[in-house]
């Protein structure tokens, strides 16, 4: 068997032959005049005219010998058949390309179109030249690139060989335009915040650091779509805004978490988390119909359904229900005490924490859609507190698989209270709590300038990875990757 580095030295002479017969190998420049599908779109009006077009792309097959070689190229937009065939090229032109083409290597073809007598759309080549000669070969169609590592070291390979990892990412890309054109159309303003902070603000979350050289100052990658710098543009007059970008966690890695990841954000005000839920169910709805065609899915052994009004439950009320564990009323030994029975690990034994835990374990039992509302004030620090119940919030969390993707609130306005809060999040930064959220007094201040009621809410790609029914790492266009050791 023909080693890799056998094949290279082969395809490394092939290029002195293409040399010799006056082609660059690695052109800068192709003079294509129509892509693949435009190619197939147009073939009927194209061959009927007997017109000489140029098409180009990657060789992906070769089959034939003798007077007759079959070939398939493409350029990303499709793939296209061509023949070359003694007598209707120069000699010298079918011997080079018999002769120095591998798969892999892009050519440009000039030629007119017909079909085969199995009514396969081809073009018949006249002249082709080459554009790039590759040194190493493609993997074998039917198997690919079996090694899970590999597949993500070598994502162009497995993309270029997978047709419905190709389909993926172009629809990974249209949920976001969807989700681009939905907050438009509500009248929502896109705009740009800070990817590197001082304070990581928005979320609870192990942040990434680094040092800017310039400032000689520490700082860290954001943890949300800048959550605390839109709350300044609804300060400064701006009625709706909304990001897509991505967020940095410095954390661990499951179907579910990675450390790099697209979230989107907005923030609207004079509204409340009322009116977050109704525009959020309609945004998903959206998603769902737009760029799968359907309301239903199944992942994760939960099936569901985004049609139709969701129900909601509430935070203390379902802990109960599932553990008989009130949060509000139990002492941190009870909850421990209940994690432990249930065989669940647990992180730290601050009020907080358990409260949290307790919460991961129902809901992995919850197939949803539901919005989970009213979290206690403890685990909500960002939260308006209910008017009925000062413990509570007016905070909702999008439930779907077992797993939350969304979570939104009517933001908290009041300086004095948010001061509070972030004073007590402090406190647990110091006693060692790594996902207790930093205080941003520079936010206490611009709240003491007054900012009107808001909603905000944000999601990620969670959402999506959930309705392909993938690992979240799967969803990724290059995954980060351990370097070889």
């Amino acid at each position: 068997m023909t080693s890799i580095d056998e094949l290279r030295e082969t395809r490394i002479k092939k290029i002195e032959l293409l040399k010799s017969a006056g082609m660059d190998p690695y052109t800068a420049s192709s003079f294509r005049t129509h892509t693949i599908k435009e190619t197939i779109d147009g073939f009927e009006i194209i061959s009927s005219a007997n017109k000489k077009i140029i098409i180009a792309g990657r060789v992906m097959s070769l089959r034939g010998q003798g007077a007759i070689i079959f070939f398939n190229i493409n350029d990303g937009s499709d793939i296209f058949q061509g023949l070359l065939k003694k007598g209707e090229i120069e000699d010298g032109l079918f011997n080079l390309f018999v002769n120095a083409i591998d798969l892999a290597d892009f050519v440009e073809i000039t030629g007119t179109l017909f079909k085969t007598k199995t009514d396969q759309q081809t073009i018949l080549v006249k002249d082709w030249r080459i554009l790039t000669k590759a040194l190493a070969p493609l993997p074998e169609k039917w198997h690919g690139l079996q090694d899970s590592e590999e597949r993500f070291r070598k994502r162009y390979l497995d993309i270029l060989t997978t047709d419905e990892l190709k389909d993926l990412f172009i629809k990974k890309a249209k949920f976001w335009e969807v989700t681009r054109d939905f907050m438009k159309k509500n009248n929502f303003l896109e705009v740009e915040t800070p990817t590197i902070e001082i304070t990581t603000g928005g979320a609870e979350a192990n942040p990434f650091k680094t040092h800017h050289k310039d400032f000689d100052l520490d700082v860290y990658l954001r943890i949300s779509v800048g959550e605390l710098w839109q709350k300044r543009l609804m300060s400064a007059g701006f009625p709706k805004t909304f990001e897509i970008g991505r967020v940095y966690r410095n954390e661990g890695s499951s179907a579910e978490h990675l450390q790099e990841f697209t979230n989107m954000e907005f923030y609207w005000a004079y509204a409340n988390y009322k009116d977050g839920m109704k525009l959020t169910e309609e945004l998903y709805q959206t998603l769902a119909l737009e760029v799968f065609g359907t309301t239903v899915f199944e992942t994760r052994g939960h099936k569901f359904d985004l049609s139709g009004n969701w129900p909601q439950i509430n935070y203390v009320d379902e802990i109960l229900k599932q553990t008989g564990i009130n949060v509000l009323k139990s002492s941190e030994k009870e909850m421990i005490d209940k994690l432990e029975s249930l065989s669940i690990k647990y992180d730290g034994n601050n009020r907080e924490r358990l409260m949290d835990t307790l919460w991961k374990y129902c809901r992995k039992n919850i197939a949803g859609p539901v919005f989970l509302v009213h979290h206690p004030k403890l685990v909500s620090p960002l939260s308006k507190s209910c008017p009925d119940n000062k413990e509570l919030t007016e905070r909702f969390q999008i439930i779907i698989a077992g797993s939350e993707v969304g979570n939104g609130f009517s933001e908290l306005n009041d300086p004095i209270d948010q001061k509070a809060r972030f004073e007590l999040q402090q406190k647990m930064i110091e006693k060692g709590d790594k996902e207790a959220m930093m205080p941003e007094w520079d936010f206490v201040e611009m709240l003491e300038h007054g900012m009107p009621p808001t909603c905000g809410f944000g999601f990620g790609e969670r959402l999506f990875s959930f309705m392909v029914d993938k690992p979240i790492r799967e969803t990724q266009l290059f995954p980060l990757m351990k370097p070889k050791e």
